[in-house]
């Protein structure tokens, strides 16, 4: 039976000479695998430039509920993105995101708010060239949200200390080696006051966004199992720095 619905690239893998397996984050399925034949011919009818970490698609899909790899009927970019692929901290940016995401999504059902948050914040990366800095950081966050561990925003007064393994502000220094203390403590409740919309509202410094890059990818690892080592921040510090 044909589904129409929309897809999110999050990764691609060759098969065979000419053909591919795509992992896509979809609107109707959540994360499915499908085979795309004769992507890497000459005149393919889907061309490997459409399949780039995160790009944006409509898809006419097979599905088979008993799960396995899925077919494609058609396929087009929706919308076609006009500065990530061409823009080097846009395309770093994504590159990071991509692997967070593909560490960290795994559900094959649908999940509404979660592919509509991902894909609007990928429209507004490749439509924004304001305040980029600390894009990534904002979409870590609100990203915890869709995943069940946002951190307690409640902070009391004198809670000098965030506790990553409980996601909770403190007053007293957590018996783990596992927080923020001050000035950092600060800075990242400064962060979860941020949107998409408002994200020069904050200034950090290099070092100091790299610092609750790290430890937000910290956090992430606590909560999601098998989550392991992300590659791509390193390039995207010296990309932002």
């Amino acid at each position: 039976m044909l589904h129409k619905t929309r897809g999110i690239v999050f990764k691609v893998t060759d098969y065979g000479e000419t053909s591919v397996i795509v992992q896509l984050y979809t609107e109707a399925f959540g994360l499915q695998s499908y085979i795309i034949n004769g992507v890497n011919k000459p005149r393919a009818k889907v061309s490997r430039n459409m399949l780039q970490p995160l790009h944006l698609l409509s898809l006419v899909v097979y599905h088979k509920p008993n799960g396995g790899i899925q077919r494609i009927s058609e396929l087009k970019p929706l919308p076609v993105l006009q500065s990530i692929p061409y823009d080097v901290i846009k395309t770093s940016i994504a590159l990071f995101l991509n692997e967070v995401l593909y560490k960290s999504v795994k559900q094959q059902t649908d999940d509404e708010a979660l592919f509509n948050f991902i894909f609007y914040a990928i429209e507004l990366l490749d439509n924004t060239d304001d305040n980029l800095a600390n894009f990534h950081l904002v979409f870590l966050l609100r990203l915890s949200r869709h995943l069940g561990f946002y951190p307690d925003k409640n902070k009391p007064e004198g809670a000098d200390y965030f506790d990553l393994k409980n996601g909770t502000f403190s007053r007293y220094k957590p018996e783990s080696w596992l927080y923020l203390s001050p000035p950092h403590t600060q800075n990242f409740y400064d962060l979860l006051q941020l949107n998409f919309e408002n994200l020069g509202n904050i200034r950090l410094k290099n070092d100091e966004r790299r610092y609750l890059l790290d430890k937000l990818l910290e956090y992430y690892a606590l909560h999601i199992e098998g989550f392991g080592h992300i590659r791509s921040h390193e390039v995207l510090e010296e990309i932002l720095s």
